[in-house]
């Protein structure tokens, strides 16, 4: 009798750790660049954290917003490509099982057994192996727009509440100073807890993210310089 084996591939984590490091890492560089930008024109510590603030729940809302239309937009595919799929299984199901043999065919089958194998997953299960094989359409791809949204708000928040402490914590002298290692911190730990969780090497995401990040801040703070002088 065969030992009994259970898997679990880190790929099912894919759809809400996509949008969860997504959530985090724009709240983390989007908050701490304004931050750094408003710092930079001189503002005082109140006015800093009134925008930083305003940063949050607008990037909150902005991540929920567009991830759910971004996600419902594939969700809506799919739908349409599995009603196509259904109308045809229904149409003509022996060129159905045809193409599904040819695919299996392709993936270096023999063709009578890719035939045979295609009669009986059609049997239980004509769209399930349509959708899977000839779509690649599977319940760990698949779209989920609300999980998406809520994921994405959640983690933009928390990501964003980072920077957001650092101003409360840091002298008003060390601001600027306090707020771009401090992120630049957190978005090292991002990486690191993003690529941990997904089973990938370390460095690359780590170094990846930073560097961008880096980018991001140096930026808005150069031009919130230049602005504050002029105004």
């Amino acid at each position: 009798m065969p030992r009994a084996h259970k898997e679990s591939h880190l790929v099912k984590r894919i759809g809400w750790l996509r949008a969860a490091v997504l959530g985090a890492n724009d709240g983390i560089i989007s908050t701490a660049s304004l931050i750094l930008g408003v710092a930079a024109a001189a503002a005082s510590k109140s006015d800093i954290l009134l925008a930083g603030v305003a940063g949050l729940v607008a990037g909150a809302m902005s991540m929920a917003a567009g991830e759910y239309v971004s996600v419902s937009s594939q969700s809506d595919t799919e739908t349409a490509d599995l009603a196509r799929e259904k109308r045809e299984l229904s149409e003509d199901p022996e060129f159905e099982k045809e193409e599904l043999a040819q695919i299996y065919v392709q993936r270096g089958v023999e063709p009578h057994l890719a035939r045979q194998v295609a009669v009986e997953l059609m049997a239980k299960d004509a769209l399930g192996a349509h959708a899977r094989d000839e779509l690649g359409i599977s319940e760990v791809t698949t779209a989920r727009p609300v999980q998406a949204a809520l994921t994405s708000a959640a983690t933009f928040s928390v990501g964003a509440a980072a920077p957001l402490a650092l101003v409360l914590l840091s002298p008003s002298d060390f601001t600027i100073p306090a707020v771009s290692i401090g992120s630049l911190a957190f978005l090292a730990l991002l990486g690191f807890l993003g690529a941990r969780t997904g089973g990938a090497a370390v460095l690359k995401p780590v170094l990846r993210v930073t560097f961008w990040g880096a980018l991001a801040m140096a930026i808005t703070a150069g031009i919130g310089a230049i602005v504050g002088t002029v105004v």
